[in-house]
């Protein structure tokens, strides 16, 4: 599929961080205020031994709500079919309904707003998408100072990217579980860190260049392209701050781990996900990095167990049972997948506390029926992060409440101050 042809604004976007990206550049990457001068200032000792988390599941087909909401509500609720993959873990998650981006059109790039919240007009045609911050970046820009990573970002793009930086500029994502484990876990050789030292150095001078040509440019352009301008001068900022960060990483070893880059070569769409919940695992066990997203693409048929139809046409299933019992494969699958990931969290003590407790785990998907292309009654499932978790909040399923409103919650858990986010109208306090 081209791409380019479902997302020009984006490629378009994307084509320019390429351009400022020669040598070391990257852009609009947060910055690792640990290794700047004053170091970790306000940082209390029990707040370094005991980091919060936030990791991100994206889901692009929804799921079938039968299937997954209780009919019940609080923490005795009859367990569904689908949380019965979770019910060891019962009281470490809450499941929530009657949540949405109020206002979404009813199409599958609204998966560009899932962790933005973004103002409804804005993201109304695919070719015309304004974003804004998602979840994981306004995390990222405060917890993930202090790690090597500041954002573990794995899995890939649909119709339309997930993940956007403070200018509403989509981020890379990697698809690749070997090229994420050797990132995290694999040092490179003494003339690999001197070529990257060198590459680093190479990278000052080129933003160098690049201020260099945008202050010419902007004595000769109106306003509106002086906004952009400052837009492209704001990207470089965050290029220089990742240099800061890359200088300062580039060499201190990294932690060594029980796997091998082998374990991670040629995922299935089943056995991916299982990988890319590993990594996640091990990069905040280790503290490599204290924010991860993954988005997980739909699988072909075979792909889950027992599957005869893909995905994506087992979604589409306008109430068959035939094709509901073949979505359920993959859901299915993809449950008793985040269930282990759960497990392994609340496996690990941290402090007087567990992983899982420290970790917020955020699972939702942008569409609630996708066999309508749905964008209300989104499902929504909370894990993790010390929250008062109360099994199944149940709201308005014809009037739904801002999603919103709980990312605002989720910020203040993982310690960002926010009063506000996306198209939120307030706070969600339901689990504290």
């Amino acid at each position: 599929m081209n791409r380019s042809a479902l997302y020009p604004r984006h490629s378009r976007l994307m084509s320019r961080r390429s351009w400022l990206r020669g040598g070391a550049v990257v852009l609009a990457l947060p910055w690792l205020e640990a290794l700047a001068p004053g170091g970790l200032r306000g940082e209390s000792r029990t707040r370094l031994a005991t980091p919060r988390r936030l990791m991100l599941v994206g889901r692009l087909l929804g799921t079938h709500a039968d299937f997954f909401f209780p009919k019940d509500t609080g923490p005795g609720y009859t367990a569904s079919r689908y949380l019965k993959l979770l019910d060891q873990h019962r009281g470490a998650f809450t499941v929530f309904s009657g949540l949405s981006h109020l206002g979404y059109p009813n199409v599958h790039h609204t998966e560009a707003g899932l962790f933005t919240g973004v103002e409804p007009p804005r993201i109304s045609r695919l070719d015309d998408i304004r974003n804004t911050i998602s979840l994981d970046q306004a995390a990222a820009d405060v917890v993930g100072r202090e790690t090597r990573i500041s954002h573990l970002a794995m899995g890939g793009v649909y119709t339309a990217p997930m993940i956007y930086n403070a200018k509403g500029i989509p981020l890379p994502i990697e698809g690749r579980p070997e090229a994420v484990f050797r990132s995290l876990f694999v040092d490179g050789s003494a003339e690999e860190v001197t070529r990257e030292t060198r590459r680093l150095s190479e990278g000052h001078s080129i933003l160098d260049q690049v201020r260099d040509q945008l202050k010419s440019l902007g004595r000769s352009l109106g306003a509106a392209d002086r906004d952009r301008l400052e837009n492209m001068t704001a990207a470089i900022r965050d290029a220089e701050r990742d240099l800061l960060r890359s200088e300062a990483w580039s060499r201190k070893p990294k932690p060594k781990v029980a796997r091998r880059p082998e374990d991670y070569l040629n995922p299935t769409w089943s056995t991916g996900q299982k990988m890319r919940y590993d990594l996640a695992f091990l990069a905040f066990q280790t503290d490599s990095t204290r924010v991860a997203t993954v988005i997980e693409m739909p699988g072909r048929a075979g792909e889950a167990p027992g599957s005869s139809l893909d995905h994506h046409d087992a979604s589409h299933h306008g109430m068959s049972p035939r094709k509901i019992e073949e979505l359920a494969r993959f859901e299915e699958d993809e449950m008793r997948h985040f269930a282990e990931l759960i497990g392994k969290l609340a496996g690990v003590s941290e402090g007087s506390a567990t992983l899982l407790d420290n970790t917020v785990l955020l699972w939702a998907s942008n569409l609630g029926n996708p066999s309508a292309h749905s964008s209300a009654n989104l499902p929504v499932l909370v894990a993790g992060g010390g929250f008062r978790h109360q099994g199944h909040v149940a709201y308005d399923p014809h009037n739904n409440r801002p999603l919103s409103n709980l990312y605002v919650r989720v910020l203040r858990q993982v310690g960002v101050q926010s009063e506000k986010f996306g198209t939120s109208t307030g706070v969600l306090t339901d689990i504290g």
